[in-house]
C-alpha cells in the first residue's frame, strides 16, 4: 500500500509569525504556506530549484507596501523577497528560500490607454500579449518582443529588461518604460515620474534616489567606459542611461529597469506604445549549413531589415515533429536534392507598402544574383506578405525554446549560457569557437536567435541529473565568460544574470563593483529584495548566488532512474511555461486558465508528480513494483476497510499524496498538454498513474465508481428509458445525487433509443461470417460504425443520422455491437479495469478489423482513446485496428463522390472544435472544411478553447464552478453571437455542455452535411 508522505514542514517559524502579522494587519491577497503551492514555484524555466518558505499574492499596491511595512520590524529582519510573475526567466531570477511575492494572480489590470499620447499604464502582472490585444484596436503595440509572449508579465519584462526579435529598430523593455511604481523594503513607495507623494526623507525611497543619482553622476567616466556599446547592454543597473544626455536629468527608472527584484518591487508601469507597422514582409533564406546562415546575417541588416532571426537545423528538424509545422510546412518548404542546415527569418515592416515592396526588391535581387554564383551557401527563398502566415512562422520560431527541451535520451539542451551577445560582425567567428568548445566536450546543442543584435541562443544537451554533467556546465560557463570577453561581448544579452551573477564583480570591475553595491545598498540595505542576485549590499557580508547552485536534476537523480523513465512525461517537463499561455481561444490547460493557480497546469502537476515520485523513494518504496500489484492483485477486505478509514480520516491525516491530489482532480483530461507542450508533458497518462495508486491508500468517491461503470450500467438502463428518465428528472433524486454522489445536471437517456430508431433504416445486422464472406469490391460499399456509449445513449439522434448519411452516400452501413471503451475508467484511474476492458474491445476490434471494411466512430474523445491510451496501456498487445472519425472516412472518398455547386442555402455554418481533436489531430478543422465545400457549403471554424464539460468532469459537484468558468471563457462569448441552429460540435461532451448552459441541441457536422445532402440541389 502506498505510504503516507510528509509535507515537510520546514518553514521558519519567524515565517509563520510575520505572515500572520501581515494577515493581521490587513493584507488582502493570499498567502500560501502549503508545500504543493511553494513547490509549485521552486523552479522556473532555468535549471535549478529552491524551495520557498511562502508565496503570497497581493491584490493592490497597498498590499505589496504592507509586505514591506511589516518586515521592517527588527523581528523579522531575516524575511526576504522576490518578486515572480510568469516564472519563465531562464536563469533562476525569481527563485528564492524567502517568501516569493506573486504579482501575476491578481494585479494583471490594464489601468489606462491614452491613444492621443500613445502610453498605456498597467500592473506588473499583465501579460505581452494580453496588453497587445487590447491596444491593438487603437493602432498600437508594445513593441519589445520575446518567444514566451503569451504567459511572460510585464513586470518581468522589466525586472530582466527583457528584449527580442526587432530590437536593432525597437530597442529594450526600458527603451519603452516612462516611469514606475517602485515598492521599497520598507513599504515606502516611489512614482518614478515625481507624481506621487514626496517619498519621506528617512525612507529607502528617498535614499535610493540620493544615492544612486550620486553614483551615476561621479562615476559617469567610468560607467561609459565599462558599458559596451551593444544594442544589448550590461543588464541590471543601467547606470549608463539612468542619466539623459540631452538634458543631463537622472531618471531612476532607468536603474530599476533589468535590476531582477533586487532593489523594488515594481507594481506599476507607465509604458511607450509603437504605432502598428502597416506593411509587413517576411523574406525566409534557406541555407547548406548554419555556418552560412550566420555569416549571412549582416548583410541582411545592411538591407535595412526590422530583424533578422536565425534558426538552426536542429531546431527545424524539432519543429517538424511537433504540432506547429502543421502550420508553417507550406511557407518553409524543402530545397530538393540539398538538406537545409539553417534559415534566416528576416522582416521588413514600414508605414508603407510602397517602402516595404522596395526593400524587399532590393534583397530579392542581390539573393537571386548570389544564388546564381552558387555563393553564401544559399540553396532559396520564399517570400511571405500574409500576416497570419507571419504569425504562424514566428509561432515557430518563438516554440524553439521549448522544442529542444523534446530532443530525445536523456540530455537535454539547458539554458545557462543561451543568451550571450557579441557585435554582429564578430558572431560568426564567436559561435564557431563555441561550436568548437561544445564540440570538444561531446556536447549536443541548437541554436537560434537574434543575429542582427549579436545574440544567439545556443543551449548544450545536458543530463543534470548526472553530478558529472552538473560540473561540465560550470566549465562550459567559465569558459564562454572568457570567450564573450575576447569577441568584446556579454554573457547576458537578453534573460538576466540571475544564478550567473558571481559573474558580475569580473565583468564589472572591482571599482564599478563598489559603486553597484553602494546602490544596492540605499535601496535595500537589509538585502532583503531577491539576495544574492546581480550584487550584493556594501556593508553587507552576504554572498551571490553562483552558476553551481543547486539544480533540479540533484532532487530528480533522488528517483530511480527506470522510474524517472517510466514517467518522462512528468520528468522532461523543462518549465518553459507554454502552459500558462494567456489566449482563452488556446485549449492548453483550461484548469489553469480560470484558476489563475499554478499548481493547476502541466508544469505545476508535472512538478508535484516529480516530488510525489521523490518522497516516496526516499521512503524506500519500489514504485514500479508497488504500480504492479495494483493491476495484479483485489484488494482484501482488510485493505478496503483501511482505505476507508483512512478517507474518513483524510482532513487531519498529513499527507503530501493529498496535495498531489488536490492539483490532480482539477485536470479536465483533454489531453491539450500531450500535443500543444512542446515537450509533451501528457498529464492525464501520469495523473491515471497518480490516481492508481493514490487509491491503493485512500478509499475512491462514490461518483468515481458510477463513472468507471457507467458504459457496463448503460445497456440495462436503456431497456427502460422513460423510467430512468422520470426517476433522474425528480427533483428529490438531484439531490440526493449531488449529496450522497456528488454529481449533478444528470444527462437523460435518448427516448426512443438507438435500437428503436435503426429500425427506420435499410440496416444489415453485424454478421460477421457473412461479412467475412463478401468480395473485396463488395466490401467497398460497406461501413461498419463503431459505437460510444455517450452517442448511442445519450445523443441517439447523430448516430441514427450517420446510419442516415451513409445510406445517402451510396454506402452499406453496418452498425457494430456496443463494446465499452474504457476512456472513463483510465481517467478516473482504474487502470486495472480499464486494462481489461481496453484488452478486452481491442481484441474484438482488431477481429473486425480483419474484414478490410472501414470502421468509423463519431466521438473524438472515444476514438482517440483507441489511439492513445489503448497503444500506452497495451502497447504492441493492442492489435491491429484503426478506428476513423467521420472526416477521416469522408476525406479519401470525394473524389468518388459527385460535388455539389449550390446547397440549401448560402449561410455558413460554424464550427467549435473539440480540444482534444483539434490538438491531436491539427488538420482536422481545414479536413471538415474541405468536405463542406466540396459538396457546396461553406464552414468556418471558431477559435475556442476548452468547453469545460470533458466527459463527465462538469457533472462533479465539486467541479461545477470550475466548469462554468472554463465555459465561459470562450464558448458562451462566442456562441451569443453565432445563430444557434448552425452551430456544430464533433465532441459529446461540447454539444452536452452547449445544452446545458444554453438550453438547445447543437448538432454534430455530419448531421449539418445530411442536411446539405438532402437539400442540395445542382450537380456539376
Amino acid at each position: 500500500m502506498l505510504p503516507r508522505l510528509h509535507h515537510h514542514s520546514d518553514i521558519d517559524p519567524s515565517v509563520l509569525h510575520y505572515l500572520n502579522e501581515l494577515d493581521a494587519a490587513g493584507f488582502q491577497g493570499d498567502i500560501e504556506t502549503q508545500y504543493s503551492s511553494r513547490f509549485s514555484v521552486a523552479t522556473d524555466n532555468s535549471v535549478y530549484q529552491q524551495l520557498p518558505q511562502a508565496v503570497v499574492h497581493p491584490r493592490t499596491p497597498d498590499d505589496v507596501a504592507l509586505i514591506g511595512k511589516v518586515s521592517s520590524k527588527p523581528e523579522f529582519a531575516n524575511i526576504t523577497f522576490s518578486p515572480r510573475g510568469g516564472g519563465t526567466g531562464t536563469n533562476g531570477q525569481s527563485l528564492t528560500q524567502g517568501v516569493v511575492v506573486d504579482l501575476s494572480r491578481h494585479m494583471n489590470q490594464i489601468l489606462e490607454i491614452n491613444e492621443k499620447e500613445g502610453w498605456v499604464r498597467v500592473q506588473a502582472g499583465v501579460i505581452k500579449d494580453q496588453l497587445n490585444d487590447a491596444i491593438r484596436p487603437y493602432g498600437y503595440f508594445f513593441s519589445p518582443d520575446l518567444s514566451t509572449s503569451n504567459r511572460a508579465t510585464l513586470g518581468g519584462m522589466i525586472n530582466t529588461d527583457a528584449s527580442g526579435q526587432g530590437s536593432l529598430k525597437y530597442g529594450k523593455t526600458s527603451d519603452h518604460v516612462l516611469s514606475l511604481q517602485a515598492i521599497f523594503a520598507d513599504g515606502s513607495i516611489l512614482e518614478t515620474d515625481g507624481s506621487g507623494t514626496v517619498p519621506a526623507e528617512s525612507s529607502l525611497a528617498a535614499q535610493a534616489l540620493t544615492v544612486t543619482e550620486q553614483v551615476c553622476r561621479t562615476q559617469r567616466e567610468a560607467i561609459l567606459a565599462k558599458f559596451p556599446p551593444l544594442n544589448r547592454f550590461l543588464t541590471g543597473y543601467d547606470l549608463k542611461n539612468a542619466i539623459n544626455e540631452a538634458d543631463n536629468s537622472f531618471d531612476i527608472t532607468r536603474v530599476l529597469c533589468g535590476a531582477e527584484g533586487s532593489l523594488a518591487f515594481i507594481t506599476e508601469a507607465k509604458l511607450n506604445l509603437t504605432p502598428i507597422p502597416k506593411a509587413r514582409t517576411l523574406v525566409t533564406i534557406k541555407y547548406d549549413s548554419f555556418d552560412s546562415a550566420l555569416r549571412n546575417a549582416p548583410l541582411m541588416v545592411e538591407a535595412q531589415a526590422l530583424s533578422v532571426e536565425t534558426v538552426d537545423s536542429k531546431v527545424l528538424n524539432l519543429a517538424k515533429q511537433d504540432i506547429v509545422w502543421h502550420d508553417v510546412r507550406e511557407l518553409i518548404t524543402d530545397v530538393p536534392g540539398i538538406e537545409m542546415q539553417g534559415i534566416n527569418i528576416v522582416e521588413f515592416a514600414d508605414q508603407t507598402q510602397d517602402t516595404v515592396d522596395h526593400l524587399v526588391t532590393e534583397l530579392v535581387a542581390r539573393i537571386d544574383v548570389t544564388m546564381q554564383k552558387g555563393e553564401a551557401g544559399i540553396i532559396g527563398y520564399q517570400v511571405c506578405t500574409d500576416l497570419a502566415s507571419i504569425q504562424r512562422i514566428y509561432g515557430m520560431r518563438k516554440k524553439a525554446v521549448g522544442l529542444l527541451g523534446a530532443a530525445k535520451g536523456r540530455a537535454k539542451p539547458v539554458p545557462f549560457t543561451e543568451d550571450t551577445c557579441v557585435p554582429p560582425e564578430n558572431l560568426a567567428d564567436y559561435i564557431s569557437e563555441f561550436r568548437a568548445l561544445l564540440d570538444r566536450n561531446e556536447l549536443a546543442y541548437g541554436m537560434f536567435g537574434h543575429v542582427d543584435a549579436g545574440v544567439l541562443h545556443v543551449r548544450p544537451a545536458l543530463d543534470m541529473c548526472d553530478p558529472e554533467q552538473e560540473k561540465t556546465m560550470l566549465h562550459i560557463s567559465d569558459e564562454v565568460v572568457k570567450l564573450v570577453a575576447k569577441y568584446g561581448g556579454l554573457m547576458w544579452g537578453e534573460h538576466g544574470k540571475g544564478y550567473r551573477s558571481e559573474y558580475s564583480p569580473a565583468f564589472f570591475g572591482a571599482e564599478l563593483y563598489h559603486e553597484l553595491r553602494r546602490v544596492k545598498g540605499a535601496f535595500d540595505p537589509l538585502n532583503k529584495m531577491n539576495p544574492g542576485k546581480i550584487c550584493t549590499p556594501l556593508e553587507s557580508d552576504a554572498e551571490l548566488v553562483k552558476v553551481a547552485s543547486v539544480t533540479r536534476g540533484y532532487y530528480d537523480r533522488q528517483i530511480d532512474v527506470q522510474v524517472r523513465d517510466s514517467f518522462k512525461q512528468a520528468m522532461l517537463c523543462n518549465g518553459n511555461g507554454l502552459c500558462f499561455n494567456y489566449d482563452t481561444s488556446s485549449p492548453m490547460c483550461p484548469s489553469m486558465k480560470v484558476s489563475a493557480d499554478r499548481r493547476h497546469s502541466p508544469k505545476g502537476r508535472a512538478g508535484l508528480v516529480r516530488e510525489w515520485l521523490r518522497q516516496l523513494s526516499d521512503e524506500g518504496i519500489d514504485i514500479l513494483s508497488l504500480e504492479h500489484d495494483t493491476y495484479e492483485r483485489t484488494p482484501t477486505v482488510k485493505a478496503l476497510i483501511n482505505r476507508i478509514r483512512h478517507r474518513l480520516n483524510k482532513r487531519h491525516e498529513e499527507d503530501f499524496s493529498h496535495e498531489v491530489f488536490d492539483a490532480m482532480n482539477g485536470c479536465l483530461a483533454c489531453k491539450a498538454c500531450a500535443s500543444q507542450c512542446p515537450i509533451k508533458v501528457d498529464v492525464p497518462s501520469f495523473r491515471s498513474r497518480f490516481l492508481n495508486l493514490y487509491h491503493s491508500r485512500y478509499q475512491r468517491p462514490a461518483k468515481d465508481y458510477l463513472v468507471a461503470n457507467i458504459e457496463q450500467l448503460l445497456p440495462t438502463m436503456a431497456r427502460m428509458p422513460n423510467v430512468v428518465n422520470n426517476m433522474l428528472s425528480q427533483g428529490w433524486v438531484k439531490t440526493l445525487t449531488k449529496k450522497t454522489i456528488g454529481y449533478v445536471d444528470t444527462p437523460l437517456l435518448s427516448v426512443p433509443i438507438l435500437a428503436k430508431r435503426i429500425r427506420r433504416h435499410p440496416l444489415e445486422a453485424f454478421d460477421m461470417q457473412r461479412l467475412a464472406g463478401l468480395s473485396p469490391e463488395e466490401k467497398q460499399h460497406y461501413v461498419i460504425i463503431v459505437q460510444d456509449p455517450f452517442t448511442s445513449y445519450y445523443d441517439a439522434d447523430v448516430v441514427e443520422d450517420m446510419i442516415a448519411l451513409a445510406v445517402k452516400l451510396g454506402k452499406k452501413p453496418v452498425l457494430l455491437p456496443f463494446k465499452p471503451n474504457g476512456k472513463a475508467q483510465h481517467v478516473k484511474g482504474f487502470l486495472q479495469k480499464f486494462q481489461s476492458t481496453a484488452t478486452n474491445t481491442a481484441e474484438f476490434l482488431t477481429q473486425v478489423a480483419e474484414l478490410d471494411i472501414p470502421l468509423v466512430g463519431v466521438d473524438p474523445a472515444m476514438v482517440l482513446c483507441y489511439r492513445d491510451e489503448y497503444v500506452e496501456m497495451l502497447g504492441e498487445q493492442r492489435g491491429q485496428f484503426d478506428v476513423l472519425l467521420v472526416h477521416e472516412w469522408l476525406l479519401p472518398q470525394l473524389s468518388a463522390l459527385d460535388p455539389l455547386t449550390m446547397a440549401e442555402t448560402n449561410r455558413p455554418w460554424y464550427l467549435l472544435g473539440h480540444c482534444t481533436e483539434k490538438t491531436k489531430l491539427p488538420n482536422t478543422e481545414k479536413q471538415w472544411q474541405a468536405i463542406f465545400t466540396h459538396f457546396g457549403a461553406q464552414l468556418e471554424t471558431i477559435p475556442v478553447g476548452c468547453c469545460g464539460m470533458a466527459g463527465t468532469f462538469g457533472h462533479e459537484a465539486d467541479k461545477v464552478q470550475m466548469s462554468t468558468d472554463i465555459y465561459s471563457l470562450s464558448w458562451k462569448p462566442n456562441l451569443a453571437l453565432l445563430p444557434q441552429e448552425r452551430c456544430l460540435m464533433t465532441g459529446y461532451s461540447c454539444r452536452s455542455q452547449v445544452k446545458r448552459f444554453e438550453h438547445y441541441q447543437p448538432k454534430h457536422p455530419l448531421q449539418a452535411l445530411l442536411q446539405v445532402l438532402n437539400a442540395g440541389i445542382g450537380l456539376s
